[in-house]
């Protein structure tokens, strides 16, 4: 037992010896990894190789490690080999064996930050390859050199801290790593400030970073942000180092109290205009400019009982903009002397000094200027009864002039009024009506009718008020009801159908209408012997006959009444047509009475008579068509071949001359003496006209002075054909004949000039011998020989 401990021990020995790694060792220690010590009654397991150790960063390379051997065959006939990372592994070809030897070199340089351990596994085997000893491991450990310079985890650090905070307020942290073992003093980081840039205000905690302040008189005002040079170094702070900045800003807080640049401020401002600004009262405060520690707010502490002025704070200047809220009124107070106070939104530190002028006085100089007159009741609101008659007084809107230290006169005149209903005294503005309002009127809204009235003062310029007008038109009584309809029919027996419902209408609008009371009148007390009236609702009633009553036309008289104050009521007929009903309270065919309007003719008469009117004017334009068509059919007859030329027609004129041997046909005196028929005052005859043309186309003309001596009596003539030949509304004629008109439409053309026929064969007048002894002349100048 004794002597395989010793050996142990031994065998442990040259493995620390080869731990150590010297550079300068030339051979390296032989192991014997898979000897056993022979023991009386049990088996032991081989020995556990300790690790090897090899610094990192080794120059001087291939470079012995170790060298292992098996002891069970002779020097020549093992062979060894080894498995893992950094032989057949990633990263490949850092260590290797040589074969027969057993000596494990290492081959490229070693960094324990990216690998700090490689665990191989080494083999034993014969010539043939059999196996001669069980795998074995061997770890190799990377020693760690201080080849990292510490890192800070940013370039720049930036911390905030209330300004005139107490020492040791936690400011910020700075923050490194190292990449070397942190087992290890090479990973040991240590913290410093370099530089500060003025008083040692800060410092930082050499192990954790912590930055904090350690003095008092930190103030924004003087310095607003501080620039910290930091350090840290390895080795305990004896190695190597680094270098970061820290960004220290102060956070301001309310320790300058805000103070007027002056103690008395001047402003002028009108009189009778609000929301206008008067002035800008300026302040001072050296806190940070746009926090609540620096905004001004303003108080008006006196001066002011109304309530007129106030004060708003400038955003981008923090000036005090004082403004008029409410009019001012020079006549009331010329001057207004106000005590203004200032501070700021966020409450004054404690320990703060107060501000000489924290106060102020503000003068407030009003200017009077000519302010528009002002109604005493604006809007002014006033009743009239409907229909009130022209000259009805309806209100006296007048209005005052505030100007009282300029004294002026006011005219008033009206703006608006759309039915020119109203009429205004221009010194008084006493308002009457000038005619009579329509209560039809579309500018009447709920019984409201609005008109506006101008008040106007002499000032230049002068100022105008606007005042508005309303009158309420009272509903007044003026009308009684009236029955809708007033007629109906009903069954003659009382107990047969429901009666004739009776309706009431009124013009008049609520209270003045309904509910309306129906009466029998009372003129005829027979007539509720008869009849009854029951009330149903409050515009309607049901009338019934108490006894059986005839069959027919019943004319009576009902008493309506409405529930105005004082009530209208009228006496109305009633037509009642009462007629014979079955038993479902309609009345039979051919059994009802006439049903009467209010002239007492039932609808179906009227109807009859209508229909019977009309059929007799039909009959009566059948009987003058059928004369018109027989009197076609006669001249067609007549003048049957000849409506090839309708000039050289011949018609039936009222007058005809006689020609040349014809000297009655005329009276010839009215052309050889027309000075004595106009001397005796004679009629001269009826006018000329030309009648074969309609008498809407005929143009009248202009009278022509008769001659007075045989010599004019030629030209009177050609001057007559002359203006009938230029009459544009008839063809071209001959002779200034007396025509009847016969009027549109005739069958026959006009009478022309018989030789104005474009071709005698056209005509055949063979026929005028058929046409009787006026026409035998002409046939037997025209005729065939």
């Amino acid at each position: 037992m004794d002597a395989a401990l010793l050996l142990a021990l031994g065998l442990l020995a040259q493995s620390l010896c080869l731990s150590v790694g010297v550079p300068g060792l030339r051979r390296p220690h032989t192991l014997y990894p898979w000897r056993r010590v022979p023991a009386p009654g049990r088996v032991r397991r081989a020995w556990v190789i300790p690790p090897i150790s090899v610094s990192e960063n080794h120059k001087r390379l291939p470079f012995p490690l170790v060298q292992i051997k098996s002891d069970k065959q002779q020097l020549g006939s093992v062979i060894y080999s080894i498995q893992g990372p950094g032989v057949d592994e990633e990263p490949r070809g850092v260590f290797s064996i040589d074969k027969f030897t057993g000596k494990v070199s290492l081959n490229a340089m070693l960094d324990r930050e990216k690998t700090d351990r490689f665990r191989l596994r080494a083999f034993a085997l014969d010539l043939g390859g059999s196996t001669l000893e069980e795998p074995t491991d061997l770890e190799i450990v990377v020693v760690d050199q201080n080849d990292n310079r510490p890192v800070f985890r940013q370039e720049v650090f930036t911390g905030q801290v209330l300004e005139g905070a107490v020492p040791g307020t936690y400011v910020t942290r700075a923050e490194a790593t190292d990449a070397d073992d942190p087992e290890t003093d090479n990973a040991a980081l240590r913290y410093s400030i370099l530089e500060q840039g003025g008083p040692q205000l800060f410092s930082i905690d050499p192990h954790t970073g912590e930055i904090r302040t350690v003095q008092v008189g930190l103030d924004r005002e003087v310095v607003a942000v501080y620039n910290l040079t930091l350090q840290v170094a390895d080795m305990s702070g004896d190695g190597l180092t680094a270098t970061a900045s820290a960004i220290i800003t102060l956070e301001d807080v309310n320790d300058n109290a805000p103070k007027f640049t002056r103690d008395q401020f001047f402003l002028e401002a009108t009189e009778a205009v609000s929301g206008v600004d008067v002035g800008r009262l300026e302040v001072e405060d050296r806190d940070l400019p746009g926090s609540p520690n620096w905004v001004a707010r303003f108080t008006i502490l006196e001066g002011d009982p109304d309530g007129q002025f106030a004060i708003r704070t400038d955003p981008r200047t923090n000036e005090g903009v004082l403004s008029v809220v409410k009019p001012l009124d020079f006549e009331s107070r010329e001057r207004y002397d106000l005590k203004v106070a200032v501070q700021n939104e966020a409450p004054l530190q404690a320990a703060a000094p107060r501000a000489a002028w924290g106060q102020a006085r503000v003068r407030v100089q009003v200017r009077d200027v000519n302010e528009a007159p002002v109604f005493q009741e604006n809007p002014l609101r006033t009743s009239l009864a409907e229909g009130a008659a022209p000259g009805t007084p309806v209100a006296t809107f007048s209005a005052r002039d505030p100007d009282t230290q300029q004294p002026q006169r006011l005219s008033y005149s009206k703006d608006y009024d759309p039915e020119d209903w109203l009429q205004v005294d221009g010194a008084t503005g006493r308002v009457q009506t000038q005619r009579v309002l329509s209560p039809a009127s579309p500018f009447l809204k709920d019984g409201w009718y609005r008109a506006i009235i101008l008040a106007r003062d002499d000032a230049s310029p002068p100022s105008t008020a606007t005042g508005t007008l309303s009158v309420e038109i009272l509903e007044v009584n003026d009308h009684a009801p009236e029955l809708s309809p007033p007629w109906g029919s009903l069954c003659s027996m009382p107990d047969q159908g429901s009666g004739l419902l009776l309706g009431a209408t009124d013009e008049d609008l609520p209270p003045h209408g309904a509910p309306f009371h129906f009466q029998l009148s009372p003129r005829l007390p027979e007539l509720a012997r008869n009849w009854s009236l029951s009330q149903v609702n409050v515009s309607h009633a049901r009338l019934r006959p108490r006894l059986r009553v005839r069959e027919g036309l019943h004319r009576l008289s009902l008493l309506l009444q409405d529930s105005g104050q004082p009530p209208q009521q009228r006496e109305q007929p009633l037509n009642v047509s009462v007629c014979r009903c079955g038993l479902d309270g309609a009345c039979l065919p051919g059994a009802a009475a006439l049903r009467a309007g209010g002239a007492g003719i039932s609808l179906g008469a009227l109807v009859i008579m209508l229909a019977s009117v009309i059929l007799l004017l039909l009959l009566a334009l059948l009987v003058a068509l059928l004369a018109r068509c027989r009197q076609q059919s006669c001249d067609k007859k007549l003048l049957h071949g000849l409506q090839d030329d309708l000039r050289d027609n011949i018609l039936n004129y009222d007058e005809q001359g006689g020609g040349e041997e014809d000297q009655d046909a005329y009276d010839m005196d009215q052309l050889r003496h027309p000075a004595e028929l106009a001397a005796l005052g004679a009629p001269l005859g009826r006018p000329s006209l030309r009648r074969d043309a309609p008498f809407s186309r005929a143009h009248p003309q202009a009278p022509r002075v008769l001659p007075t001596s045989p010599s004019d009596i030629a030209d009177f003539i050609h001057e007559g054909l002359e203006a009938v030949d230029g009459d544009p509304t008839v063809p071209p004629y001959d002779t200034a004949l007396i025509y009847d008109y016969e009027g549109d439409g005739s069958v026959a053309g006009t009478l022309s000039s018989i030789l104005s026929s474009l071709e005698d064969e056209d005509q055949d007048y063979g026929r005028l011998w058929d046409w009787g002894p006026r026409f035998a002349r002409l046939a037997d100048l025209y005729g065939p020989p």
